[in-house]
């Protein structure tokens, strides 16, 4: 259902934005435990796809790296650039050159640029964008099969665009994130909500989500055709829910596993040893106060999973930074870790 309103919302996107100077959306990629298999609880799932955006004639995009020091993710600012399409207007295109066009002329014969309606100074704007996105599905829904017979109905969100669909007793939730692709690679930087106290909103966060998507996607080539990888991840992600370890630690300690328990090693009958090698390696990163970031860093994923060279070469991150400087946090996620292993 996900898969067809996706690809039903991104042609009416495409056909509502020509003409104008906003960006252009490109067909929406799944994201997530639900695309990746593995959601904990069915009353939980949240269908998240991201909504590549590339500029809109005579504009660029450059990613900015912050310098800032980053704990869980890179963050970058995307500035927008206006380029001459003077060449354009001598093809007989009805475009004006933004940059060597008269300002009047441009105001009365041209719709506005993306510097003057998603961009706070000369960078694009989460909230702006955010706000953009609602009114482009709210303005395009009635155009698509799906709302002859699924009732929407937006949730509040500043970073993206969530809803619901409703159909009799059924309902799925859904949230769309937008980003714009680094180079060719499976990396973006992106919307999606952070758990920082504040974030200026032309703050973009670096993910990794359509790399783990691939990374699971060619794990299941390569495991047995019965295989307990997701069931021991949905396991620990569902039973320990709230216990202090969130379903993206659980998440990393599997996929690093993947890549040194043999593959057949993951099949049904050795279900049991496996949810203990995650213990195991859980126990080993929490005493070195050290679990590395799965994808940043990483020179042994797959060839088909595309890093962008400063990705590839970057230092991992360590998930666990916080315990090696709070001898108090890491004290408790010891003993945390002692009651999972009782129960």
């Amino acid at each position: 259902v996900i898969a067809e309103l996706m690809e039903n919302f991104t042609r009416v996107f495409v056909d509502n934005v020509c003409g104008s100077f906003y960006p252009v959306p490109q067909q929406a990629i799944g994201v997530g435990s639900a695309f990746e298999g593995w959601s904990s609880r069915e009353q939980d799932v949240v269908y998240r796809v991201l909504v590549p955006l590339s500029p809109p004639p005579g504009h660029t995009f450059h990613l900015e790296l912050n310098s800032a020091r980053q704990v869980a993710a890179r963050t970058f600012c995307i500035r927008v650039e206006q380029v001459c399409t003077c060449r354009r207007e001598k093809l007989r295109e009805k475009q004006l050159c933004f940059l060597h066009r008269s300002e009047e002329e441009l105001r009365w014969k041209q719709k506005p640029s993306l510097l003057e309606t998603l961009c706070t100074g000369s960078y694009l704007d989460v909230e702006k964008t955010s706000h953009w996105f609602y009114q482009l599905v709210r303005s395009t829904w009635p155009r698509v099969p799906q709302s002859y017979s699924w009732h929407l109905v937006f949730q509040p969100s500043s970073r993206s665009c969530q809803f619901q669909l409703r159909q009799g007793k059924k309902s799925l939730m859904v949230e769309m994130l937008f980003g714009v692709r680094q180079g060719d690679s499976d990396i973006f930087v992106s919307s999606q909500p952070t758990e920082a106290d504040f974030i200026p909103s032309t703050v973009w966060l670096e993910t990794y989500a359509v790399a783990e998507v691939k990374f699971f996607q060619h794990m299941a080539r390569q495991v047995p055709r019965e295989s307990s990888h997701l069931k021991c991840l949905q396991v620990f992600t569902c039973i320990m829910r709230g216990t202090g370890f969130s379903s993206s630690i659980w998440k990393t300690v599997l996929m690093h596993l993947l890549g040194t328990v043999p593959l057949s090693w993951w099949c049904r009958r050795e279900f049991a040893r496996r949810l203990w090698d995650m213990m195991g390696y859980l126990r080993r990163s929490l005493r070195s106060k050290r679990l590395e970031h799965f994808v940043l860093g990483n020179k042994r994923l797959p060839a088909e999973i595309k890093l962008p060279p400063a990705v590839r070469r970057a230092k991992p991150l360590n998930l666990f930074e916080h315990l090696a400087r709070d001898p108090a946090a890491h004290a408790e996620a010891m003993r945390t870790y002692g009651h999972l292993r009782f129960r």
